[in-house]
């Protein structure tokens, strides 16, 4: 019986009364341009969150792309994505790193006047101006000479914005996460942190035995950094072993959680960590540590290089070597202060900017050559002796002979693309460099004109081969002096042989193509 009434109901929601004239504007809004009809009608970008979130399909018909799938972060979960977005920033010019002012109009307005679309005003197509930019006065000129962007209008920021801090910095600095130091003491907190280090390093480093990180884990000899949050949440975390009475510590493990990654806790974790270890053991100065091929980068961003200073007696036997793993040296600055180094980079930033603008003379507009202008005859030649103001920028006449490369022949370009071959062939490596005479004692009393492919590069980009036949000679010299050096059947005569076939080959075929 209910039901009667509600039908009632939803009928009367059907019942529309359309008049000619609503008819009539339907028609001439489906014949106006898309750009036309959205002046019209209420743009989504300026509706309320309220009403989108009433409407059925806003999950899709939004403005905006789906969201990117983020590359899932490498076993080693020490990847550079924690800095990827600082070096985006740092790599952008001074110039493109200020935001530009938005005026209150409408976005589609504007740029369609900028790029000098019509626009519609009262139904009717106009032609919309372009923007002439004012001159600018001497102040912005020399502003633009050290690099910073200027408005051209009256309204220019005195002062580039100041870099956003990064996420990490900001949530230490609200207390949203900790850096504690903590050991196996045996104390419910410290098993508790060890465990959450335990879990984070067998998720991020599968590889790793999950038994031999827990043993270095929880081993009384071993210390340990962690970031925690609500609570004993561990997002981070370092383990090491430090070794005082020889100067260095090794890392033994460092990771953060995968989604964390991009808020820098990786960067943050290490300056912790250093200011942490100068404080604690006085005399360490050195870190030792094996990264895998994904590891390098970030390693090398922190102040890591492959170049091992520290004596190998120091450190040979006390850290276990990792297969596939390249070990790298990190030296602790005395005059740097870890967990103030962002002021300090902004203070050398300033310190280079201030000394650019005592030097340059780019803010110097010098007037332009009357060749281009309007009404000039055709066909003039320019001296570059009358160019105003390259002279002043160091041009001399001799730039002009230099600057003129002489082109290469397609018999230099084959040779050069040969040599690149040979070298990337797995067989190449014993001819790679020169023999060590070191480790080969006996070497040069026997070979008296030695060769190998680093010498024929050098040769061949000093233009010392005037054709393919002097090249040939110096690679057949390398497989001669390889047979004759070493006996047969060896590694070293086989390879020889591999990779004079693959020459011969690519030779034969080059002939081939020229004949």
């Amino acid at each position: 019986m209910t039901s009667i009434p509600r039908l009632r109901k939803l009928t009367g929601l059907f019942d529309f009364d359309y008049s000619d004239d609503n008819i009539f504007s339907l028609r001439q809004q489906m014949k106006l341009p898309v750009s036309l009809i959205s002046r019209r009608f209420p743009s989504t970008e300026h509706s309320s969150s309220a009403d989108r979130a009433r409407s059925p399909g806003s999950s899709l018909s939004d403005g905006g792309e789906p969201p990117t799938k983020r590359r899932r972060v490498s076993s080693s979960s020490l990847s550079d994505a924690d800095e990827e977005e600082e070096d985006e920033e740092e790599d952008k010019p001074l110039a493109a790193q200020v935001p530009q002012k938005q005026p209150p109009d409408m976005p589609t307005r504007k740029l369609n006047q900028r790029v000098g679309k019509k626009t519609s005003m009262n139904g009717h197509l106009l032609d919309a101006k372009v923007k002439v930019e004012e001159k600018m006065d001497e102040s912005q000129l020399t502003r633009l000479a050290t690099g910073v962007t200027v408005d051209a209008g009256p309204a220019s920021i005195a002062h580039p914005p100041a870099k956003t801090e990064k996420a990490a910095f900001v949530e230490l600095r609200k207390g949203i996460i900790q850096v504690t130091a903590v050991e196996n003491d045996g104390t419910p907190r410290s098993l508790i942190i060890l465990t959450g280090l335990k879990t984070l390093f067998r998720t991020q480093l599968p590889m790793m035995p999950r038994e031999y990180i827990a043993r270095l884990v929880y081993d009384s000899n071993s210390k340990a950094l962690a970031i925690i949050k609500r609570g004993y949440k561990v997002v981070g975390g370092i383990c090491y072993r430090p070794f005082p009475h020889r100067g260095f510590a090794e890392i033994v493990f460092f990771a953060t959680a995968s989604v964390d990654q991009v808020k820098g806790y990786g960067g943050m974790l290490m300056d912790h960590f250093k200011a942490h270890i100068r404080k604690t053991y006085a005399n360490v100065m050195y870190f030792l540590t094996y990264a895998d091929n994904f590891a390098v980068i970030f390693f090398k961003k922190q102040g890591f290089s492959k170049d091992i200073t520290l004596p190998r007696s120091t450190w040979a036997g006390y850290i276990k070597d990792y297969e596939g793993g390249t070990i790298m040296q990190c030296k602790m600055l005395l005059k740097v202060d870890y967990l103030d180094k962002a002021n300090i980079l902004a203070q050398q930033r300033q310190a280079v900017i201030a000394k650019i603008r005592e030097q340059s003379k780019s803010h110097i507009v010098y007037k332009g050559l009357d060749h281009f202008q309007l009404g000039a005859p055709e066909g003039m030649i320019v001296d570059p002796r009358d160019i105003p103001g390259l002279r002043e920028s160091g041009w001399t006449p001799g730039m002009a002979t230099f600057s003129r490369s002489t082109p290469q022949s397609a018999e230099h370009n084959f040779m050069h693309r040969l040599l690149g071959d040979l070298k990337a062939q797995p067989n190449a490596w014993p001819f790679l460099n020169p023999v060590n005479g070191e480790e080969v004692v006996d070497y040069y009393e026997v070979i008296k004109r030695p060769m190998d492919l680093s010498t024929m590069e050098h040769k061949l980009n000093t233009n010392q081969y005037p054709n393919l036949k002097t090249f040939l000679d110096d690679a057949q010299l390398v497989f001669e002096n390889c047979r004759h050096y070493n006996p047969d059947g060896s590694i070293y005569v086989k390879q020889a042989a591999k990779l004079e076939k693959f020459m011969k080959e690519l030779v034969a075929d080059y002939q081939k193509r020229v004949a």
